[in-house]
């Protein structure tokens, strides 16, 4: 068995201290011209746009600044990704495909002109970015990936020669693309919000929106924000209006970073589709002698249903790939990170349904949120201060909903229903309390009901509603990262029963062992 790091730190969150913001006050009232729930870069990327348009803004983060999806990424800033060129244009349209382009990569510039104008050192690196296989029967794939690539206008070539240190049958690289430290970029931003009288609001959980003249945002404490226009940029949309939950499919995925003798760098980013997918890229690391930071992603899962083996089996299977392929690596950390996928693949961005003309919404990057988040705060920027909306805004407008997503939403709303019925009519996880070891969890029927119960490593035990809060599925337990996980729409939560993750924005009701 492999020897992974003990504990669950982002290198992105260790490597980069905030100064810790209020909170909004209990039962208070803020007025600006827009609110903005949810402080990782969507959120603070349109916030800083806006505050750069002479708008006074107030950002209201559950948690920290630039800690959650945002603090746990890979951080990759590309146009390429996966084998999405191909797609669109098999199954949009090379319009679509070119439109798509040049608003990623568009992203990308505007992220580097930005760190430069600001002056921050957040390791921004420019480096060539790559979709790899090694297997002969995908090669057809990457070609025809390729060819949709430079299509769309990116500087896309067929290759079968990478810095990788081992053999691939092929590769699209794309040059041009970037990446950085995500977090020190963020922190620069959200302070030069702060400089331009924006107001920034940690450990602030949204509950409720009213959409009326103004707009009112509701705090679990009772605080209020009240403003002309809202952006809701929480990863997973936590209001439910919309209906985005029935046309975003959440997924999680496990990271691992190493270090790595500076000479076996390979020089770039790199994704491969096959093996669960496999990401790479290095970092610098100011304590290595020398020494980049490799970090590695993959295992790719939807929350609450780890498939094959439990996430730590996942885990392991990483980090034995990561030593398997990289020999010379020392694993250093180990965090996982969260996205959601639309039905079309293209994520939403704009007014947050038909109905609305002042509130808005940036989700469904399917893993590609530093690029799709930079871009969100351009576009939401646009359509709030009327400026002239790029070529590319329709391309991301939620309100669509077009015949080909047909058979992928209803692929979707299917499994969601399953889990929903099934999770009911199967028996309980385990037959007894007593089976649950120290430091695991699961479900088990008591006196009749359905609990979802933890012991703790010193064996007290902790009993929950299995219940999600959202709209009822029934949590599961991830036994690595100690957290109950709802397989339905992706929140996620402590032990304790405390949201971590939405779109749930209510805890897990506590349940007592004794009570009939």
């Amino acid at each position: 068995m492999t020897t992974l790091p003990v504990g669950y730190e982002s290198y992105w969150m260790l490597s980069a201290a905030a100064t810790p913001q209020p909170a909004l006050p209990p039962d208070s009232r803020v007025e600006v011209d827009v609110a903005v729930v949810g402080g990782g870069i969507a959120g603070l990327s349109a916030a800083w746009e806006l505050a750069r348009a002479g708008r006074s803004v107030a950002v209201l983060e559950s948690d920290r600044l630039a800690a959650g999806v945002t603090g746990h990424t890979t951080a990759k800033l590309s146009a390429l990704q996966g084998l999405s060129y191909s797609w669109l244009r098999a199954h949009r349209s090379a319009e679509d495909a070119r439109l798509y382009a040049l608003s990623q990569q568009g992203a990308v510039e505007h992220a580097a002109a930005i760190a430069e104008r600001l002056g921050v050192d957040c390791e921004f690196e420019r480096v060539p970015a790559h979709t790899y296989v090694e297997s002969a029967e995908h090669v057809a794939e990457i070609q025809d990936e390729a060819r949709a690539a430079a299509e769309a206008g990116l500087a896309a070539s067929y290759v079968t020669e990478t810095g990788l240190p081992f053999r691939v049958r092929a590769a699209v690289r794309v040059e041009a693309q970037a990446q950085f430290h995500p977090r020190k970029y963020l922190l620069a931003l959200a302070e030069d919000i702060r400089r331009s009288g924006g107001l920034l609001y940690e450990r602030t959980r949204v509950v409720a929106l009213d959409e009326g003249e103004p707009c009112v945002v509701t705090a679990e404490n009772g605080g209020e924000v009240a403003a002309r226009d809202v952006v809701v940029a929480t990863h997973y949309p936590v209001f439910d209006r919309a209906l985005m939950f029935s046309r975003l499919q959440p997924r999680r995925e496990l990271v691992i970073s190493a270090l790595l003798p500076q000479e076996d760098d390979p020089r770039g980013t790199y994704l491969s589709p096959e093996r669960g997918t496999r990401s790479v890229r290095t970092a610098p690391y100011p304590f290595g002698d020398g020494r980049r930071l490799l970090i590695v992603t993959g295992e790719t899962f939807s929350p609450g249903t780890p498939g094959i083996g439990s996430v730590a089996a996942r885990y392991e299977r990483l980090a034995a790939w990561t030593y398997e392929r990289f020999p010379r690596a020392r694993l250093a950390h180990r965090w996982a990170t969260q996205d959601n996928e639309t039905t079309d693949r293209v994520p939403y961005i704009g007014r947050f349904h038909a109905a609305t003309q002042h509130t808005y919404v940036a989700t469904g990057f399917g893993g590609w949120g530093m690029s799709s988040g930079v871009l969100a705060g351009q576009l939401l920027a646009a359509h709030i201060t009327g400026g002239e909306l790029p070529a590319w805004a329709g391309l991301y407008d939620p309100v669509r909903l077009r015949p080909s997503e047909g058979p992928a939403l209803l692929r979707l709303q299917s499994t969601v229903a399953r889990r929903f019925v099934g999770d009911r009519l199967r028996p309980a996880y385990v037959d007894s309390v007593e089976e649950i070891t120290p430091g695991t969890g699961a479900l088990v029927r008591v006196r009749g009901r359905r609990c979802a119960v933890h012991r703790t490593p010193e064996g007290e035990l902790r009993a929950l509603s299995p219940r999600c809060t959202h709209l009822g599925c029934l949590v599961r337990f991830n036994d690595a990262e100690v957290a109950w996980e709802c397989p339905c729409h992706g929140s996620r939560f402590g032990t304790d029963g405390s949201v971590i993750q939405g779109p749930a924005t209510r805890p897990l009701e506590p349940r007592d062992l004794g009570e009939e």
